[in-house]
């Protein structure tokens, strides 16, 4: 007897929906336990910080309450997997430019940087690239240690991140144009004696 193709399908929708879920890396950032006084004593739950990502450019955070931590990392999980952001990487390592972004009292400085320089971040901020895909960076945190806003200002300014090519469609330009005006500034610094 052979199944309906109803059930099929479901069974399909799974295994894509598993697939989807497979390709993701997730990070936990912070877990904070709280307390809820009631009648008979404290109740305690807990809220998670997770970021997740693909490594190949895109990201998502999200945060998640329960009584339990795993479940609370479960939920905090797939309200990351609902936000993600795609970023655009230079090489598929490193930043296009440096930015700077912020979110309440936190502000972050991130810098595009050469081949080798690894990963040059502190905790919060370093589970954001890590799960991002990038390799090389230098990142700063000025202001607020509150890893929410260390992450919510890390998202605000990956969100400006833009690169030539997207320059390039607004001003009616070819991104070649854009790379090579880059590249002088870079290799042909102005000096003194050039003034």
């Amino acid at each position: 007897m052979g199944r309906r193709p109803g059930q099929q399908r479901g069974r399909q929708q799974r295994r894509d929906r598993d697939d989807r879920d497979n390709e993701f890396v997730d990070k936990l950032v912070h877990i904070n336990r709280v307390a809820k006084v009631v009648k008979g004593g404290r109740r305690f739950g807990f809220a998670a910080l997770v970021v997740v990502g693909d490594q190949k450019g895109r990201v998502g955070f999200g945060h998640g309450k329960a009584r339990e931590v795993p479940e609370a990392i479960r939920k905090a999980a797939d309200a990351a997997k609902h936000n993600l952001i795609r970023v655009p990487l230079r090489e598929g390592r490193t930043l296009h430019h440096d930015v700077t972004g912020r979110h309440g009292a936190g502000r972050v400085v991130l810098r595009a940087a050469p081949p080798g320089t690894g990963i040059i971040a502190g905790g919060p901020i370093r589970a954001v690239f890590e799960t991002l895909g990038i390799q090389d960076v230098v990142a700063k945190s000025l202001g607020s240690s509150n890893p929410y806003n260390m992450v919510r200002a890390a998202f605000a300014a990956l969100k400006r991140e833009d690169s030539p090519r997207g320059v390039a469609a607004r001003r009616g330009k070819k991104a070649s144009e854009i790379v090579a005006r880059r590249r002088d500034g870079i290799d042909s610094p102005v000096t003194a004696a050039d003034a």
